[in-house]
């Protein structure tokens, strides 16, 4: 089945690289090619403002979520196809994931690994079986990426839960795993009797 709305996770700022909003301005025009809607956090600054700027420009619809008191520090975006205010960051996490058929996370700071991790979570949960992408620019998430494996082989991760998010360093990659993506549930304990 293919994608029809894609949330994406990403940095409020523009990072230190440019191949970083490269890829959110890539990222937005190919979902809007693809006639795939973008759902994110609603600012008009950093990798978000860029990636939701590529998108509009492209044709494409364009989702924003954002609670109400970061809608100033976070200059909501005024031009988007929606944009939805909720009163606390719970509610718009629930709500971009409502929205959305999957998720990509591009390199952003501490909000972007919260929203992954949620939604990381959520999946292994099964509160939803929905494909999480992680587009690995220049090899951003390499460290995040050795940390949960360290994890796993220090047995509070099981090894199947590294299922539930696929890497790519392309965005036509990145979302033809994302389409293949097929949920095989895992379970959370690592043995009942830890329990």
């Amino acid at each position: 089945m293919t994608i029809q709305s894609v949330c994406l996770f990403c940095g409020s700022n523009k990072g230190s690289r440019v191949a970083y909003e490269q890829a959110a301005v890539e990222l937005g025009r190919t979902l809007a090619q693809r006639d795939i809607a973008l759902v994110y956090g609603g600012g008009n600054v950093g990798l978000m403002g860029a990636a939701a700027d590529a998108a509009l420009a492209a044709g494409g619809r364009v989702i924003g979520v954002i609670p109400g008191f970061l809608r100033e520090k976070e200059l909501a975006h005024q031009g988007l196809t929606e944009l939805h205010v909720t009163q606390t960051m719970h509610e718009r996490k629930a709500l971009m994931e409502d929205l959305s058929g999957g998720f990509v996370a591009l390199p952003g700071g501490f909000g972007t690994y919260d929203e992954l991790f949620e939604m990381l979570t959520w999946g292994q949960l099964s509160v939803h079986s929905k494909p999480i992408g992680l587009l690995n620019v220049d090899g951003f998430f390499d460290p995040l990426l050795a940390m949960i494996r360290h994890s796993v082989a220090e047995g509070f991760v099981a090894e199947g839960n590294l299922q539930l998010f696929v890497v790519a360093e392309t965005i036509d990659e990145l979302l033809a795993k994302m389409n293949a993506y097929r949920p095989a549930p895992v379970n959370k304990w690592l043995s009942h009797d830890r329990i």
